[in-house]
């Protein structure tokens, strides 16, 4: 497991799992915590991890080198399914990678089996 080095994730008991070129994946155990009125999945939880997800996908480096940051430009973010689970997997991957900028899309599956979600961002790296 990777060190995901964000206060605000850790926080939510996010989890970096995979983490490679042009890849991030991220697990997150569903708490009550997690939940909105009805008792599903609160839609703001999975647009934060298609963020972060899609964000990590473009900041890999191998551990010698010095870390990338980045911001976030613009997310979109599409509900496809919603459903009762104990673990959401979030997976973002590089469409195309420029100097200063990427773009990235992401899924986040519950229980690897049901899409519940889908998003494309923007991100700028800061230098």
């Amino acid at each position: 497991m990777n060190t995901i080095e964000n206060p605000f994730l850790e926080s939510l008991g996010v989890q970096l799992t995979e983490w490679r070129p042009d890849f991030a994946e991220m697990q997150l155990n569903i708490s009550e915590n997690h939940k909105n009125r009805i008792g599903r999945i609160q839609g703001g939880l999975m647009c934060t991890l298609l963020d972060a997800v899609c964000g990590y996908a473009g900041l890999y480096v191998p551990p010698d080198q010095p870390p990338l940051r980045n911001v976030t430009l613009s997310l979109t973010t599409n509900f496809l399914n919603s459903a009762e689970g104990s673990t959401l997997v979030a997976k973002g991957f590089i469409e195309r990678k420029g100097k200063g900028i990427y773009f990235a899309r992401g899924e986040v599956w519950l229980d690897s089996s049901i899409l519940l979600a889908t998003g494309v961002g923007t991100f700028k790296y800061i230098r």
